[in-house]
């Protein structure tokens, strides 16, 4: 492979302006594509094979027209002090707002609170429920701008009106910290190379990858229904790496001409040695995204497959354009050692080398590995005690800051109804195969009054037909409590009596119910998903690093850093500590999805870290030195790239958490300080000191498995004579 991507980069270097024209008419392309494309919202959000999922396949075939999956919106109202709701005059606002909903071409019905009995018990709070034809996302700005009006009249007429539900839905926004990300990830060029041109490398082909991968995405949205989140991830990520795998191409490319290389030499070099570990890194966090489709969430595989195919684009663009780039920037990129007028010389010509940072830490971790070994084990096991509390959770309008009007709408509900009243659960009871069906909605019914926390549970509502019938449960527990989930099971078990008895199906679903079967199939999926991933990025990284141990020793270290990342998140965002820092503005259960999500994503960027340095330890010990001296020569050319890569990686992640969307901002929270633990505990010093207590056994390999694998040359051992190295002294630049 080194001496193919050797090829790849002396080409790409002498045929820059095709290569970069390529790029640009890529760009220029899904530009066009972005921009002519129909513009799409969130993806629909089906979870195949749960029961909830199959409760509203039923209603869309038993009650035609009803728009099931459709956007509601709850209308609260509340008196002012010293008046209640039934007053003439507040009861004739009521109504004629009522009236303005029903006019709609997108509303299916509206509720009239008198009529339905949606007035509190004590009369200060009432509500109006709106259905609509279309989901949230799918609704036009008129029918939202109705609703908000119809709002406003009433608030004029002296009432507080609030308003829930997921009719004003909007798609999310980053916010400004994005843009700081990426400021500080062009610092920390600045300082690493000392030079705007070569700083400037890495960032314009990551955005020109980004570019690319984001607008094939927007243009294939409404094609394949991707929804607006799925954008989101594949900037994050795409970005992240993109920087990093142009980085290590340039710094290599860099310490090729510090040891006399010509330019064209040195550009080939860097692309069959550090393009070899980019390639398979790249291949970890591809392998890791598309993984997510065995939980068979078609949301979460979207932003997987769109996420992994933006990172395939950013390997390709540091394998061609990169080169390219740096054919035309010539000698305004440095050799390594060398800085430019921006920051002066490192050093004059006639003072001896310092050891720089990275050797000096190698080298202690070396003379004690064991005390630095027990303090990053120590240290990330302590980080990761508040994962054992982890609860998790699908957010509701109760997660909504304090100043939306859907939390108060929320809040205003629960102090009317209750707080399960913002949970109802839709328990669909199918009797087409029973004797009785009236009997058996009865009998439902009766069963669920006789379980705990149950409110309220309505008269069963039949179809047409009389064969389906639909009856509400208002729980006595806010919706994310373990008290309502226990119902949800309890309604379940009870069913499950009726079916033996009455060949009737009794389903429970609603938005309740869908969260809680949507954190079960990904906790189910946890453990099939690691056995995957893992087992396949094992094979790959024992090709690479033609070693046992050394690949369980990163599969090990990776487990450390995803689970005090994880207790992380929640001493955040379910706990609050630092919650005013990081913008947290409700505490509650953590994203249901964010564990898998995040055991893909940071295993593909761990093995990132672990691939950049780990190589260059390999290819010093193939090329004779000892096992210790390998460690410290591998610190010493790779830990200032993989340091700056990973604080690049931690800036840009951390520039999302200034997002609307609260699934964002957890993910780009968990990520950077994943990255954080991953990056300078885990393979900054617990890996130099295993590997430093395990000497030549980390290198270890059977002959028969050694004789089986591929000799993919990771270490760049085939260079040396297809360029000559042998035969011809190397050219001064």
């Amino acid at each position: 492979m080194a001496t193919f991507l050797y090829k790849l980069g002396r080409l790409s270097f002498r045929r820059r302006h095709f290569v970069a024209l390529i790029w640009v008419a890529l760009l220029t392309l899904a530009g066009v594509g972005a921009a002519s494309a129909p513009a799409a919202g969130n993806s629909s959000f089906s979870i195949p094979g749960t029961e909830a999922q199959k409760a509203f396949d039923l209603l869309e075939q038993r009650f035609p027209g009803t728009s099931a999956d459709g956007a509601t919106a709850r209308v609260v109202f509340k008196a002012p002090n010293g008046e209640k709701m039934t007053d003439p005059g507040n009861k004739a606002t009521v109504q004629e707002t009522v009236k303005e909903l029903s006019d709609g071409s997108e509303v299916v019905r509206v509720t009239d609170p008198y009529r339905a009995k949606a007035v509190s018990k004590d009369g200060t709070i009432a509500y109006a429920q709106v259905s609509y034809k279309v989901s949230g996302m799918e609704l036009d700005d008129a029918a939202k701008d109705a609703l908000k009006d119809s709002a406003q009249g009433a608030r004029e007429a002296g009432l507080t009106v609030e308003i829930g539900g997921d009719a004003l839905q909007a798609v999310p926004h980053t916010g400004s910290s994005e843009i700081i990300g990426i400021a500080v990830a062009a610092v920390v060029l600045v300082i690493t190379f000392g030079s705007l041109v070569a700083a400037g490398l890495p960032l314009l082909t990551a955005l020109i990858g980004v570019g690319i991968g984001v607008s094939a995405i927007t243009g294939l949205a409404s094609a394949l229904d991707l929804g607006s989140t799925t954008s989101t991830l594949a900037m994050m990520i795409g970005l992240a790496v993109g920087i990093d795998y142009a980085l290590f191409i340039v710094s290599r490319y860099r310490a090729e001409l510090a040891e006399g290389r010509e330019r064209e030499e040195a550009a080939g070099r860097a692309a069959g040695t550090a393009g070899s570990a980019v390639v398979f890194a790249g291949l970890t966090v591809v392998i890791a995204l598309v993984g997510l489709s065995v939980v068979n969430i078609p949301m979460l595989t979207k932003m997987g497959i769109a996420a992994a195919g933006t990172v395939a684009i950013a390997v390709l663009i540091a394998l061609t354009m990169v080169p390219a780039l740096l054919g035309y920037a010539g000698r305004k990129v440095k050799p390594m050692g060398e800085k430019g007028k921006l920051l002066g010389r490192a050093k004059k010509q006639d003072q001896p080398a310092k050891p720089n940072l990275g050797t000096r830490w190698a080298s202690f971790v070396v003379r004690r590995p064991v005390a630095v070994l027990l303090l990053g084990v120590i240290g990330l096991g302590a980080a990761a005690v508040p994962a054992t509390s982890l609860e998790l959770g699908l957010p509701d309008d109760g997660s909504q800051p304090t100043s939306t009007t859907q939390r108060r709408a929320y809040d205003l509900l629960s102090e009317g109804f209750g707080p399960g009243f913002n949970g109802p659960l839709m328990v669909v009871v199918d009797a087409k195969d029973s004797d009785d069906p009236k009997a058996v909605f009865a009998e439902t019914g009766d069963a669920i009054k006789g379980l705990k926390d149950v409110v309220t549970v309505t008269p069963a509502q039949p179809n047409k037909a009389g064969d389906t019938a639909t009856i509400t449960v208002i729980p006595g527990s806010k919706p994310s409590s373990v008290t309502t989930e226990n119902l949800v099971h309890g309604i379940r078990d009870a069913g499950a009596g009726i079916k033996a008895d009455t060949d009737a199906n009794v389903l429970v679903t609603g938005s309740t119910a869908m969260n809680i079967d949507v954190s079960e199939k990904l906790n189910d999926a946890l453990v099939p998903y690691l056995v995957l991933v893992v087992g396949l990025a094992f094979l790959l990284l024992i090709v690479v690093f033609r070693s046992i141990l050394v690949p369980l020793k990163a599969a090990l270290g990776f487990l450390l850093s995803v689970m005090a990342a994880l207790g992380a998140v929640v001493a955040v965002f379910q706990w609050g500590w630092l919650s005013g820092l990081m913008g947290v503005e409700q505490t509650g259960p953590v994203m249901s999805m964010m564990p898998i999500f995040m055991v893909g994503v940071v295993f593909g960027l761990a093995m990132d870290y672990e691939v950049f340095l780990v190589t260059r330890m390999r290819e010093a010990y193939v090329h004779g030195e000892k096992p210790a001296q390998a460690v410290v020569t591998g610190f010493r050319h790779g830990a200032r790239v993989v340091t700056a890569a990973a604080v690049i990686m931690m800036a840009v992640f951390a520039g999302f958490i200034g997002s609307s969307e609260s699934m964002v901002k957890m993910i780009g929270f968990g990520l950077a300080i994943a990255v954080f633990f991953d990056a300078f505990v885990v393979r900054m010093a617990i890996v130099p000191a295993v590997l430093a207590l395990l000497g030549r056994k980390a290198w270890w390999l059977p002959r028969w498995l050694d004789r089986a694998l591929p000799n993919v040359d990771v270490e760049g051992e085939g260079l040396r004579t297809a360029s000559g190295d042998d035969d011809r002294e190397l050219a001064r630049v």
